[in-house]
């Protein structure tokens, strides 16, 4: 292949048009109706109060955007969105480091949230220093919820990235 086929094949893919129909034709949950008993489950428990709601969606808005996930960036920044969050604070997830628009605590969750999800140069992703660093910001329930919360995301990941549900549909029904 020379240097003008590649070129050629990679802008033709950059400029495709992005189907408007989840790549799976059917919902995972009709599938495998337990699912749905695991996903209630990690929202109850999300959904203790021990960290607030604009916090968890915050962390799962991150993780979309790091995995690359069109569905759950959307999903939640609608989240957000519905829960009065302001457009400064949602498109400056992304760039949280040198953002204003974060409490320390919310920093610290959206480290956690990537190390976990970036591999680490340094070996190990969570470090003790940057545990301890989160620790400061939440009691043993609170921190307990942020890691129950990046597994709720991660376990939502595969199924937006293999399935793929059609972004900006509803959450309860992404694929009609």
């Amino acid at each position: 292949m020379n240097a003008r086929s590649i070129t050629t094949s990679m802008n033709a893919s950059i400029t495709a048009e992005v189907p408007m129909a989840p790549r799976m034709a059917q919902d995972p949950v009709e599938l495998v109706p337990e699912v749905a008993e695991v996903s209630a489950a990690l929202f109850k428990a999300t959904g203790n109060r021990s960290v607030p709601r604009t916090t968890i969606s915050l962390i799962q808005l991150r993780a979309g955007q790091i995995v690359g996930n069109t569905y759950l960036t959307v999903l939640h920044t609608g989240f957000l969105r519905k829960a009065g969050v302001s457009e400064e604070r949602i498109t400056s997830v992304a760039s949280w480091q040198d953002s204003p628009y974060f409490t320390p605590a919310e920093r610290a969750a959206l480290a956690l949230v990537e190390a976990v999800l970036q591999p680490s140069a340094e070996g190990e992703r969570v470090s003790d220093e940057l545990y301890a660093q989160v620790a400061e910001h939440y009691d043993p329930k609170a921190l307990a919820t942020l890691t129950i919360a990046i597994g709720q995301v991660n376990f939502f990941i595969s199924i937006a990235l293999i399935a793929k549900p059609v972004p900006g549909r509803s959450f309860t029904d992404p694929w009609n």
